[in-house]
């Protein structure tokens, strides 16, 4: 049971993200740090979510991307 539980963990989909779940992803592969707190920033600023309010990793990629096209 508990290695049920950890590969359920260890599947995270990109198009459905916790905010927390995506900082984490965003921090390893950035660079930089991006915490729960920016990521929710963002969100109040405009960024897409889900209707369950995850996040799809492409969707907020092209939202900062025209975000920083306009000099947002």
């Amino acid at each position: 049971m508990e290695n049920l539980a950890q590969d359920a963990k260890a599947t995270l989909n990109p198009s459905a993200l916790s905010l927390a779940d995506a900082a984490r992803i965003l921090s390893a592969a950035g660079g930089q740090r991006v915490t729960i707190e920016m990521l929710e920033e963002d969100v109040a600023a405009g960024a897409p979510t889900n209707a369950d309010g995850t996040l799809n990793l492409l969707h907020y990629a092209a939202w900062l991307n025209a975000k920083d096209a306009h000099g947002d």
